[in-house]
């Protein structure tokens, strides 16, 4: 089969070009592959981080992609179109992660879609975390021109059938992200400089409100864990006001509980923030999947995730971490419970098992299978 990529690859950064990247060295393993990727992907006013491009010698999945599609000319659209229908494909892939690309993918999409080419596209949100007004009249133009899609977790599936209640789709957890062998924990700390005799948890991610990570800093000043020689990284570029969580800390009087790292992690210092925290804490008010807990299984890290999206799907509570309800008292409580009974080890052991089933080559087997019932 000979199957077209259209998303964002190198030289962009970030978990969406690695996710892509992934896939995509996967299913090559099979079929003839041709990735396709933008000259603008947004424009910087709208970019909310620092830089939309991975820094030099950073791996973002060495994919060779043909920049040809800009998101906001719409003369780019059937450009793209006519060089991916020049490869002749007979499926196109894409990645949809928010309404503000619909207007480009589902074009481009509609444009082949009318050529016979099959079309489908991986989920990670349908309605996204952060709701405009436009939003579902973008996403209905998008699921329109699709064949088929793949969701992360139910609740993306829920969310896609709200659209297209006769939606033909796969469901499969997101597979795991390689970020390298797993390394000592001391040998991780003395590489970020840390303190090798305190324990740290890990936050991590790019910074907006529906991440929680206020939440996260009201239980660090829950006077069990202020009592605890206990420390939280927040290893992630801020994507909206930083003061807002400056004050926070100030205000709650937890500067020393908190280990600020607040640039991008390039992919080779991904390994040690994982390798030196003791477990992972995501503590978020809207989520569906997350590529962070794949980092965490890969790393066979305990979580603690809060209860929304599909979340409690990829972390069976009490097994591999915790699954708690959105607020710094349950999010206290589980991790004072995690260092009180020790449950470090015991869950580390149960990861080992429960990862096996987060593997990029069902999930490629589960694309072909949709496209084989097409």
């Amino acid at each position: 089969m000979r199957i077209a990529y259209l998303s964002t690859f190198y030289p962009y950064r970030g978990g969406i070009a690695q996710f892509n990247a992934a896939l995509y060295n996967e299913l090559a393993k099979k079929h003839e592959m041709k990735a396709f990727t933008f000259t603008r992907q947004y424009p910087e006013l709208l970019f909310p981080g620092k830089t939309q491009y991975a820094e030099k010698g950073d791996n973002e999945g060495d994919v060779n992609a043909i920049r040809v599609l800009d998101t906001i000319n719409p003369f780019t659209y059937r450009k793209t179109a006519n060089a991916i229908l020049e490869f002749k494909p007979d499926m196109m892939i894409t990645k949809y992660w928010m309404p503000y690309f619909a207007p480009s993918l589902g074009t481009v999409a509609g444009m082949l879609k009318n050529k016979g080419v099959f079309n489908l596209s991986v989920l990670d949100n349908v309605i996204p975390h952060e709701k405009k007004f436009y939003d579902n009249t973008l996403t209905k133009y998008f699921v329109k021109r699709n064949h088929a899609f793949m969701a992360m977790s139910r609740s993306v599936a829920d969310d896609l059938l709200t659209f297209n209640p006769n939606a033909k789709y796969a469901l499969h957890p997101h597979p795991l992200f390689d970020f390298g062998e797993k390394i000592d924990k001391q040998e991780a700390k003395k590489k970020l400089g840390l303190n090798p005799n305190d324990s740290y948890m890990l936050f991590f991610g790019f910074i907006r409100r529906y991440k929680g990570l206020d939440l996260l800093l009201e239980a660090m000043s829950d006077a069990r864990i202020k009592n605890k020689n206990v420390k939280i990284i927040v290893a992630g570029e801020y994507y909206e006001d930083a003061a807002f969580y400056n004050d926070k800390i100030k205000e709650l009087g937890i500067g020393e509980k908190v280990v600020l790292r607040t640039d991008y992690i390039p992919s080779d210092m991904v390994k040690y923030y994982f390798c030196a925290a003791d477990m992972i804490v995501q503590p978020y008010r809207s989520a569906t999947q997350s590529g962070v807990t794949q980092i965490a299984y890969h790393f066979e890290k305990p979580m603690l995730v809060t209860d929304v999206g599909g979340l409690s799907e990829i972390v069976p509570d009490g097994k591999v971490g915790y699954v708690v309800q959105p607020n710094a008292t349950a999010i206290a409580d589980a991790i004072n419970d995690f260092y009180d009974n020790s449950k470090e080890v015991q869950f580390s052991i149960n990861i080992k098992e429960e990862k096996k089933r987060f593997q990029w080559d069902s999930f490629a087997e589960a694309i072909e299978g949709l496209y084989n019932k097409k």
